[in-house]
């Protein structure tokens, strides 16, 4: 499955002779979005652990001491209520630190425009 090695290399190669030269700007826009990601994962990845460990403590905690969760939830059922919390928590948060960050930098360009 997937592409072929050689044909990747010959794609590769074609974009490499590509007649285009890539602007200055476009190479910056190209850097501000890799710091942009950058940022948006460092922030996922705290608000993921934090989540979990807001998660976890109730969720364990109720299936020692109150008797419906002791009986219906088992281990599996555990480990989607934290893994769930914390895979939401991620993608929420690398959205808004994505998007914030654009939007900051929309507004730097606009003013630097004007």
């Amino acid at each position: 499955m997937g592409i072929p090695s050689e044909l990747r290399d010959v794609w590769i190669q074609r974009k490499a002779n590509s007649f285009l030269i890539p602007s200055p700007a476009e190479d910056e826009k190209k850097l501000r979005a890799q710091q942009f990601s950058q940022e948006g994962i460092r922030a996922g990845i705290k608000a993921a652990a934090i989540a979990a460990v807001v998660s976890a403590v109730p969720t364990l905690i109720a299936v020692r001491k109150i008797p419906w969760a002791k009986a219906n939830l088992n281990h599996t059922a555990q480990a989607l209520i934290i893994s769930g919390a914390s895979i939401a928590a991620y993608f929420i948060t690398v959205d808004r630190t994505v998007l914030e960050s654009a939007r900051r930098n929309s507004r730097a360009q606009l003013d630097k425009n004007t």
